[in-house]
């Protein structure tokens, strides 16, 4: 037992015994790099706490949510003055319009918007949207895009055109309407387009950060855009990750590319569970009490979760906020550049977030993000955990950066993590 982190190890032994694999979500587990995981007890800006009193920079923010960094003021302040007039109705509330107004203000292709409780629920809602408007019933997504753990999402490629299960339990009948084909290639698109006229929809995120983070090639978004449009298919942008994460329009503001659909989730939540799902209105009038695809949830729009998104959103939307978060990335992702040029690492990146892979080969799609060096990365883990930097514990995750994180904290971040890196390679 390490004396550094023996409370966070009794509490993991206690969780096994009731909880599966001790975690509620399995990266959680430490289980591709080894080790017992931290257990946190609280945030504050950009530092987290564990329960044994150690203090970690966090290059996490919950996976992506906590851009303002833990324990913003403003957040707080709303999700506190919205609890203490109740934690939940089951009936409207004027903090729900508020926010869908926000966010329609704010994504370009989004008319009309449903709030939901995860990013699997909208990814979920939205495919059963795209199937009731086309009439249609297969689903094209792209081998290491994430979009939650509903049954028709968890395939991947299998021989030809044919889909393989991801997970147990995954009923063969699920894999009959879903296609997984390679990201960034156009012919794969075009094949499989060719190969039936019953799709109704092809799903991605426009930058996937579930393979680490990966950027479509020059034109591939608009190619998709176009061909979609051609034959009457949805497109739908997963922007789980990268709504009002990119830019305050998301990916699709930043590629001026306009899906059909678009999911979102994390920041627009504000460090609470959220999802949503929106698009063109004559898309959205399809969902009940208006249309007959019906969607429905007990605790959407919960009214805690949309006041902590209003105060967020209304801090993304002040002048230069991205200008000043990105630029103090693009400086830090440089250094880490120019000093491992000449290693074997590659690391992709865009706005505020980055995956460094340990291999020599460009990453530009999940066969070329299996290259990277698993074992390296797991030195390098824990010896940035032991220096106290917290990042995703494994190698295929983004990482990110919120605004609170300082030039100087990243000019010594990027100093431990090339030092690191020298240290393994």
């Amino acid at each position: 037992m390490n004396n550094k982190t023996v409370k966070s190890e009794d509490l993991f032994n206690r969780a096994v015994k009731v909880i599966p694999g001790g975690v509620n979500s399995p990266v959680r587990a430490f289980n591709s790099v080894g080790g017992t995981p931290p257990f946190i007890e609280r945030g504050e800006g950009q530092w987290i706490w564990d329960v044994d009193g150690n203090r970690y920079m966090d290059f996490l923010s919950s996976w992506g949510p906590l851009i303002l960094g833990h324990g913003n003021k403003q957040v707080e302040d709303a999700t506190i003055n919205s609890l203490k007039k109740g934690a939940s109705f089951g009936a409207p509330t004027e903090v729900e319009v508020e926010l869908a107004e926000m966010v329609v203000d704010a994504v370009p292709s989004i008319e009309s918007v449903r709030f939901v409780n995860s990013g699997t629920e909208a990814v979920m809602s939205a495919l059963r949207l795209a199937r009731a408007f086309t009439g249609k019933n297969k689903i094209v997504k792209f081998d290491g895009c994430y979009h939650g753990h509903s049954d028709s999402m968890l395939v991947s490629a299998g021989s030809g055109m044919v889909s393989k299960p991801s997970s147990a339990g995954v009923p063969d009948s699920f894999l009959e309407h879903t296609i997984s084909i390679p990201f960034n290639n156009r012919t794969a698109v075009k094949e499989v387009l060719n190969s039936s006229d019953d799709i109704a929809c092809i799903i991605l995120e426009p930058v996937p950060g579930n393979m680490g983070v990966i950027l479509p090639n020059n034109g591939y978004l608009q190619f998709l855009r176009d061909i979609t449009e051609e034959n009457g298919i949805i497109l739908i942008f997963d922007e789980v990750i990268t709504g009002f994460r990119l830019a305050l329009g998301g990916a699709q503001e930043l590629f001026d590319i306009e899906p059909d659909l678009t999911t979102l989730g994390k920041i627009i939540g504000g460090g609470f569970p959220v999802g949503a799902y929106g698009g063109k209105k004559e898309i959205m009038d399809m969902v009940a009490p208006l249309g007959d695809m019906y969607q429905a949830g007990t605790l959407s729009g919960n009214p805690v979760a949309m006041s902590a998104g209003i105060a967020t959103l209304k801090q993304l939307k002040e002048r230069g906020f991205y200008n000043e978060l990105n630029k103090k990335f693009e400086n830090f992702v440089q250094k880490l550049r120019e000093q491992t040029q000449d290693l074997p690492i590659r690391i992709n990146s865009i706005g505020s977030m980055f995956t460094l892979f340990f291999t020599k080969e460009a990453v530009v799609d999940y066969k070329s993000a299996l290259t990277t060096d698993t074992e390296l990365f797991k030195k390098y883990f824990h010896k940035l955990l032991e220096k106290n930097y917290y990042i995703s514990p494994s190698a295929f995750e983004t990482g990110f950066i919120s605004s609170v994180l300082t030039t100087e904290d990243l000019h010594l971040a990027a100093e431990i993590m090339v030092k690191t890196i020298k240290e393994i390679v």
